[in-house]
């Protein structure tokens, strides 16, 4: 017999950050269990569910019984299982006593490697009854939980504690211990809703009678699609838009919160709004996981939108407390606020000398003091302005002693440009000031002005180069510095904004703004090999090959400005038809060069050439290093490319008719030199050897 088979525990709230998490993993365990132990029958499916107090999953399809089926156990091999007689040898006779068999019932199998005893044996199904417990005590094992606590007097152990456990199978209870509880088939509903013990009668009315009965949608998915629903509904209503906090991972976690979601509206002193709203929109998010409202053009509203777990016929008290306690969150800021007012940022400086960066680099005046440095040498490539640049590395960390980013880290930067602008610094200082955190994410937004570019490098190779130099390098998935954070937004602030600049040479500026015998020696070589690899999947998700990839990377790129160009020049080269053959040819030609020990480092002399066909190769390879240098000097890899491809019927002829490593040295040094010089000209570009058929 096939039912559905429902498994629920009751639990107190759950951790609501983990919960959705916790449901995955919980319901793909209990199919895992039960596909492992032969109970599922056909197509069988799991429905997870889970709410703060419960962790539940339906699996369609689960057999009451498992089938009888034929167990084999693999034993000796033939030749090993029988003398030279024919007996049986100790090793044979051992197998078939564990199996408790006798050797006339064992068959013969051939296989790879030769001929092996099998003993094969009929097992019995056994009953849902005899596993489902001990399948649901290793899926709650499996459990992601870093943590586990225990409750009353028993040893049972779980994230929060377990007050009751459903296992149905159709309409039948399976009885178990899950948990130190004895399994049924009752539940409870909503805390404060419900209306005490719900009998589930069938498995398959488990989410239809905790609505109706409990109050109770069971469903995580339906509740969250109910909840964003309600809140589009609601911010309609109010001619107004919830998009300036429509965060997914906050949605999530209030779906996490509420059994049976109501979307009410609330609203605050419209005084608050002289506070910034990012530090409004964090307190109404971070601390009380509220939806801020806006305007159509953006603008902060003083309303804002709840979830309640509470549905009441006159929800105004339950509006009235939520504003009590969001006004006095909101009081806070705005004290916070004008306190930090009152303090110039640039006279906060001094106290940086009292707030350690690392034990190992100093303090952070002290990283102020090489950010300004290196930020006014950057400004200075660029042609910024450096008395700019200079300011704004200068003020940019004085914000972490502020209030409002005392309680609000996520605030620094946007805190620190609000207070420049209070203190009347230029705009762009005040703007570079939160900018240069940027990019805060893998994909996140660029500093947008060359002033605020400028001190983003800076930071960012200073991090790099200063974590990474005294030896703490990511291992792993662990990168509690964000040092690959800071490689790739170095590389993509590079790339996209089209800086001319050497990353090498960034690399070895910030290096020198330590003193000796703090930074390891080769820091700057290291780290420009970890920036090309988080080169390679940036590139990657640009939609670029692997091999194309390669074919650039492999040169250590310093100017990383021209990676894009020349990737969409290679990508163009090789749809031509003349690509695969002058690939091979280079492919080719780094063979032979590496097997003559090196690349000769003098050009070929035009006096040893013999040959007709390195003759033409030789004029024609000068002819186009001076077409192509212009091209190179102009960005322009795209037309390099197509020139280059001329060369192939010389390539080819040459090949057929030359032999390069000939008994004469000086023509076979001569020859060498020709490749090399043929093979550099497409290196300005890429290694088009690495190009694969």
């Amino acid at each position: 017999m096939t039912a559905p088979l429902l498994v629920e525990l009751l639990t107190e709230e759950l951790p609501p950050k983990a919960l959705s998490r916790l449901m995955e993993a919980f319901s793909k365990n209990v199919f895992e269990g039960l596909r492992e132990k032969n109970f599922l029958a056909g197509v069988a499916e799991s429905q997870p569910y889970a709410t703060p107090r419960r962790l539940a999953v339906l699996v369609s399809g689960v057999l009451d019984k498992q089938p009888d089926r034929v167990v084999e156990r693999k034993g000796p091999a033939v030749n090993t299982g029988l003398d030279a007689s024919g007996k049986p040898t100790p090793a044979l006779l051992g197998f078939t006593k564990s199996c408790g068999a006798d050797v006339a019932k064992l068959e013969r199998r051939s296989g790879d490697k030769g001929e092996y005893f099998v003993y094969s044996s009929k097992q019995k199904g056994e009953p849902l009854k005899q596993h489902l417990a001990a399948i649901v005590e290793a899926a709650l094992k499996k459990l992601p939980i870093p943590k586990l606590m225990r409750w009353g007097s028993g040893e049972a152990q779980f994230v929060r504690p377990v007050h009751g456990v459903v296992l149905l199978h159709g309409k039948k209870v399976v009885p178990g211990t899950v948990l130190g509880l004895k399994s049924g088939n009752k539940t409870l509903g909503h805390r404060f809703l419900g209306k005490g013990l719900i009998t589930i009668k069938q498995a398959k009315d488990y989410e239809k009678i905790l609505k109706r009965s409990g109050k109770v949608i069971a469903a995580f998915d339906a509740r969250r699609e109910a909840i964003t629903k309600a809140l589009d509904a609601a911010a309609k209503k109010l001619a107004a838009d919830w998009n300036l906090g429509r965060n997914a991972e906050l949605v999530d976690e209030v779906t996490s919160l509420v059994e049976y979601p109501v979307v009410l509206a609330g609203g605050f002193d419209p005084a608050f709004l002289e506070v910034p709203k990012e530090c409004l929109v964090i307190s109404m998010q971070q601390h009380q996981k509220y939806f801020p409202l806006a305007d159509k053009e953006g603008k902060l509203l003083p309303r804002f939108l709840f979830v309640s777990n509470m549905q009441a016929a006159n929800p105004k008290e339950i509006v009235h407390g939520n504003e009590r306690v969001l006004r006095a969150r909101l009081s806070d800021a705005k004290f916070f606020y004008d306190q930090d007012r009152k303090q110039r940022l640039a006279d906060r400086l001094p106290r940086l000398a009292n707030v350690v960066y690392h034990n190992k680099l100093g303090s952070q005046l002290e990283r102020v003091q090489r950010l300004e440095k290196l930020a006014g040498k950057i400004a200075q490539l660029l042609k910024a302005d450096r008395a700019h640049a200079e300011r704004a590395a200068q003020l940019c960390k004085a914000d972490l002693l502020t209030e409002m980013v005392g309680e609000f880290p996520e605030l620094q930067g946007i805190m620190g440009r609000y207070y420049a602008k209070y203190d009347h610094e230029p705009t762009v200082v005040a703007d570079a000031v939160e900018q240069h955190y940027w990019p805060r994410t893998a994909g996140g937004e660029l500093p947008k002005q060359p002033i605020a570019v400028c001190v983003a490098l800076a930071d960012k190779l200073d991090t790099l180069v200063g974590i990474y130099g005294i030896g703490l390098v990511p291992t792993g998935e662990k990168d509690p510095f964000g040092l690959r954070r800071a490689a790739l937004g170095v590389v993509r602030i590079l790339v996209e904004k089209s800086l001319a600049l050497d990353v090498k040479d960034l690399l070895a500026g910030a290096r020198s703004q330590f003193p000796n015998g703090v930074i390891a020696d080769g820091v700057a070589q290291d780290l420009h090999g970890f920036m090309l690899e988080r080169l390679k999947p940036y590139l990657r998700e640009k939609g670029f090959e692997a091999d194309e990839i390669d074919a650039l990377v492999s040169l250590n790129p310093a100017r990383l400005d021209q990676v894009l160009p020349r990737l969409k020049a290679l990508r163009e080269f090789r749809a031509l038809p003349e690509a695969q053959a002058l690939a091979a040819a280079n492919k080719r030609i780094r063979n032979i060069l590496r097997q003559a020990g090196g690349t000769p480092p003098d050009a070929p002399n035009a006096a040893l050439l013999k040959e007709p066909a390195e003759r033409k190769l030789a004029e024609e390879v000068q002819a186009l290093d001076a077409q192509v240098a212009p091209l190179l000097k102009a960005g322009d890899y795209t037309q390099t490319l197509k020139r280059l491809a001329g060369l192939r019927p010389a390539v080819d002829e040459f090949f057929d008719k030359v032999m390069v490593m000939t008994d004469d040295a000086a023509v076979r040094h001569n020859r060498l030199a020709l490749l090399n010089r043929l093979s550099n000209l497409f290196l300005h570009v890429a290694d088009i050897s690495r190009l694969q058929s």
